[in-house]
């Protein structure tokens, strides 16, 4: 951290002492103000409810600039990793700092390729989950239980575990997924291949079957390997603080990520594409395209429940970066699968269109976001609405270790304990049980 020439004094009008507080300035962005001797010295907390205005840790890795619609991992601009980089590439550069040259490349993929599959009990583990689970319930409970085939590799404060864990991690995420989907549909198991690429591999994985060999489509293949860059980090977000809060009691690294994998689930956080695909899916069922205006006068009606799912987003107040990207994947994928005569397609696009010139949208700066346009195309690809989130953390691990290795490497990390504003009854007396 830059220390400030600029100092902040907070002032008290109950007669309580005024305070200087230390301002720091970051390489890009806003200044912060240290708080963390306020109580101390005056006894007070300060009140924040959803950490609107709290920086929880300084950070390297991700920088977000809402306004300007822009994001940057490790100061590269999303637009010239999505579309120069591949997604190992983009997690070489998350965990270390930089991009890596050739010969980087080369080891770095093969350490990946070789740590694919999964430990074989891991299958029998998966038959304890009813065919009709959610993968998202399933996939907390295969993350969580890697600590249990891994030992060698569950100690956070050791530096080669943690980039053991690292590895296995990245490498085993889309086997584990595919795994879930394949057991909800009752098909068999599809071993990695080592001669394949990451996202191709995943793509074989997911539709290959043991009677039928499945040849990547290289469109298909750029698409998910795009939806992963895309999703690879995020910054402070809910799933990626839980993950940091979780990693700084000391747990290992396995559990700290399935912590983050539940806190994905939720429809505000990775749901958000599932719920997207689920509201299109409702707006046809009304009648499609012709009744889209009759749904659009619905979200408008702040009486009604009816809610504009993938469109806008808490952080970007402009249009978000990846949105731009995933839109030109989007029409590339249903161009090469000749699905642009898709019900549910042609509906979502009818919905962009409404949103992009409609003035109500725009006003508000309720813009499709990423989540809707990555929707889209993993339907057109063939993947079932239920697995969206699942991809999406398979995309996050990245950047869930990286932030969590950072933590752990960071000199004035300690456990998370946020503060509160107590409400509840002040102290009273237990009165006999025959007086009450």
């Amino acid at each position: 951290m830059i220390p400030s020439d600029v100092k902040a004094t907070l002032a008290f009008s109950d007669g309580s002492p005024s305070m200087d507080l230390p301002i720091y300035k970051g390489s890009i962005g806003p200044d912060v103000i240290d708080i963390r001797k306020l109580y101390a010295q005056t006894g007070k907390f300060t009140y924040d409810p959803g950490f609107l205005s709290t920086a929880a840790c300084q950070s390297k890795i991700t920088y977000i600039d809402g306004d300007k619609g822009e994001l940057l991992y490790r100061g590269y601009p999303i637009e010239q990793l999505a579309t120069q980089c591949d997604f190992l590439e983009t997690c070489y550069l998350l965990l270390n700092g930089e991009l890596p040259n050739a010969t980087q490349k080369t080891e770095f993929n093969g350490l990946v390729t070789r740590h694919t599959m999964v430990n074989e009990q891991m299958q029998f583990f998966l038959r304890g989950f009813r065919r009709d689970a959610h993968p998202m319930a399933v996939m907390t409970g295969l993350v969580g239980a890697l600590s249990a085939f891994y030992h060698d590799s569950t100690d956070i404060n050791n530096p080669q575990h943690r980039e053991i864990s690292a590895i296995r991690l990245i490498a085993k995420m889309p086997t584990l997924v595919a795994m879930a989907y394949k057991y909800g549909i009752g098909q068999p198991y599809i071993y990695p291949k080592n001669d394949l690429s990451y996202s191709a591999n995943f793509m074989r994985m997911m539709f290959a079957t043991p009677c039928e060999e499945y040849v990547p489509n290289d469109v298909l293949t750029r698409a998910i390997d795009r939806i992963f860059i895309l999703h690879a980090d995020h910054e402070q977000n809910a799933s990626t603080s839980t993950v940091r809060l979780c990693g700084s009691s000391g747990t290992n690294p396995f559990a700290a990520i399935a912590a983050g994998v539940a806190c994905l689930w939720g429809p505000a956080h990775g749901g958000a594409n599932e719920a997207a695909l689920n509201m299109l899916e409702d707006v046809q069922k009304m009648g499609g395209v012709e009744k889209i205006g009759e749904f659009i006068k619905q979200v408008k009606d702040k009486n009604s429940n009816v809610k504009l799912m993938g469109f806008g987003h808490r952080v970007y107040k402009n249009y978000d970066p990846r949105a731009k990207l995933m839109r030109e994947t989007c029409h590339e994928v249903l161009g090469a699968l000749g699905k642009t005569n898709d019900p549910i397609l042609k509906l979502a696009m009818e919905l962009e269109k409404i949103a992009l010139e409609d003035e109500y949208f725009v006003a508000r700066k309720l813009y499709p976001n990423v989540d809707f346009y990555s929707g889209i195309v993993q339907r057109a690809i063939g993947i079932p609405v239920s697995l969206f989130t699942a991809i999406f953390a398979l995309a996050r691990t990245v950047g869930w270790i990286a932030q969590l290795n950072e933590m752990i490497g960071d000199p004035e990390y300690k456990i998370g304990r946020p503060r509160q504003l107590y409400n509840g009854a002040s102290k009273r007396d237990v009165v006999a049980l025959d007086k009450r």
